[in-house]
């Protein structure tokens, strides 16, 4: 049996490794935008595939049995583009997307639907703002002259960058306690994340409940809808669907 694997998270990585044991022909593809990535067992590609069309085609080439996007919740393109290419080739296909955060009884969540959403209503309401986005949607906030940024990430974000800021080059998991010398120690009063889901960056959210802190929470866009896509929230959860597919 041929499994692709999309994406670099942790639970692409544990499913790459469960199923390799169990004697599956594992390739698991990463999108390449992070330089040293944690890479999973088995055959790896870097790289796109050339839309849903080059997917397809790569599909059928490899003679894949199932694929499973297990992408960051966010990369929606890579997930339209699976859901296009494994219709048409007739495989079927795992979302394996850890279930999202919610928000507990004494959280300051203020959910929004897109990054445009989270800077206009940080730029208006709040002044020190800690942004654990990623590099990628930085520019959003760059428009802001007054207030001033914290920015996290992994590797340092291309410019346009907002006029104050401060960037921290960091990969979690992250402790608690270092999460509210963070945010005490740059007086934050308002947190922007992703609700990515998931115990590796949680942290943040209990930082912010302990310390009162706002938690503009950007919300994931809709994953597509068809006959051929199974859904699951644990490697597990997808192995016993592969083996009843």
């Amino acid at each position: 049996m041929r499994a692709l694997i999309l994406g670099g998270t942790g639970e692409a990585r544990e499913l790459a490794s469960l199923l390799t044991t169990r004697g599956y022909d594992v390739t698991s593809s990463l999108a390449g935008r992070v330089r040293n990535p944690k890479l999973p067992v088995g055959a790896v590609r870097i790289g796109g595939f050339g839309g849903p069309a080059g997917l397809a085609q790569w599909l059928l080439q490899h003679e894949i049995d199932i694929v499973i996007d297990a992408t960051h919740p966010f990369a929606e393109r890579i997930s339209a583009s699976a859901a296009q290419a494994t219709l048409v080739t007739d495989v079927p296909l795992i979302a394996l997307h850890r279930p999202a955060w919610e928000p507990g009884a004494k959280d300051r969540w203020i959910s929004v639907a897109s990054f445009a959403d989270a800077a206009r209503l940080v730029a208006r309401e709040y002044h020190h703002i800690l942004l654990t986005i990623g590099r990628q949607h930085v520019a959003e906030f760059a428009g802001d002259p007054d207030n001033l940024y914290v920015i996290r990430c992994v590797e340092q974000p291309s410019k346009p960058l907002p006029a104050r800021h401060r960037i921290i080059l960091d990969r979690g998991p992250f402790q608690l306690d270092d999460e509210i010398r963070l945010m005490k120690g740059n007086q934050i009063d308002a947190l922007v994340t992703k609700n990515s889901g998931g115990t590796m960056t949680a942290a943040k959210l209990d930082a912010a409940r302990h310390l009162g802190v706002a938690v503009v929470m950007i919300e994931r866009p809709p994953l597509p809808q068809q006959s051929n896509i199974f859904a699951a929230t644990t490697p597990e959860e997808a192995w016993k669907l592969i083996k009843r597919l």
